[in-house]
Order: structure tokens, then sequence, then C-alpha cells
């Protein structure tokens, strides 16, 4: 499989004036144009501050690979996620999952963002079979920083019940 994607890119690079690096040529070629969108240009990159009552907070990472993804999201007082933000330590197709989980996140309630799954990820960023992981982490990112925000706000109405009692 790998010899006629390097065929059909090596053609179509031949028309090039300047030889490439490998690694400008395995993410000019072997990556589709949404993935190196995301990773040339990623969206919602930095952090949000993690005590904040309404800030959630998920560390996820893949030992297999490596990968490891922070997102982290903002909700308003009506449960809409108003912010994202990633970091992420990982390949292309990793940090691209990350920051379209932050853009699709935005503007969703907490249920609404517990609905987005790692196949409408990898189908949006064209992500082939050996990437999807990259796609799962971004999926557990978001459940898992949904899953503090919720945390913290069970411990907000506890504090406020231990209070007026």
């Amino acid at each position: 499989m790998a010899v006629p994607v390097a065929s059909k890119c090596l053609g179509s690079l031949s028309l090039l004036s300047r030889r490439l690096s490998a690694p400008e040529f395995t993410t000019r070629c072997c990556y589709h144009k949404k993935v190196v969108d995301h990773y040339e240009n990623p969206r919602n990159v930095g952090t949000l501050d993690k005590n904040s009552r309404n800030v959630g907070t998920g560390l996820v990472g893949a030992p297999a690979c490596g990968d490891v993804m922070k997102l982290q999201i903002q909700v308003d007082d009506q449960g809409k996620i108003v912010d994202a933000r990633f970091k992420t330590f990982g390949c292309g197709s990793a940090i691209a999952s990350s920051s379209l989980a932050t853009e699709w996140v935005k503007g969703k309630s907490v249920d609404e963002a517990l609905t987005i799954r790692n196949t409408d990820i990898a189908k949006e960023l064209c992500l082939p079979p050996v990437k999807l992981h990259c796609s799962m982490l971004a999926e557990d990112a978001i459940k898992a920083a949904l899953a503090d925000y919720r945390l913290k706000q069970q411990d907000g109405q506890q504090e406020a019940v231990s209070a007026s009692s």
C-alpha cells in the first residue's frame, strides 16, 4: 500500500523545482489536507485556569504511541461551553484531532458535547485506520474534561449545602 501512495506522491512532486525534506514529504503526501491544516494552524492552543469552578480539564494518553492530550473546557452559568483549549504532545493526527475537538465543543451544552464520537472526528479528518487512536484520545479527553467539570459542580453544590446547614 505504501508503494502506490509514494508513487502517487512522487509523481506529483516531480513538478516541484526543489527537493522536499522527509518530514515535509510525509506531511504533504500521507496526511489529508484537513489534518495538515489543523497541524499547521492549530485552533485553541493553550490553557485555562484549572482551578476555576467552571473549567473542566481532561488529561489522557496512549501508552502505545506516547501521545498525551490535555483538553480544557470553560462552561458558562447556563451550561454552555464558551471556550476550549488544548495542549497535545503527539503526531500530526493527534494535534489535528485535539484542534478539531475544541472547535466542535464550543457553543455546545455539556450534554451535547458528550455526543461527539471519535468516529465523527476520524471521518472529518479522513484519518487512516492506523491513526484512529488519535480520534479516540480526543473523544476520551472531551469526556474527561466534562467529567472533571461535573465533579467540580457537585463539589460546589455540596459546599453550598454544608454552608447553609
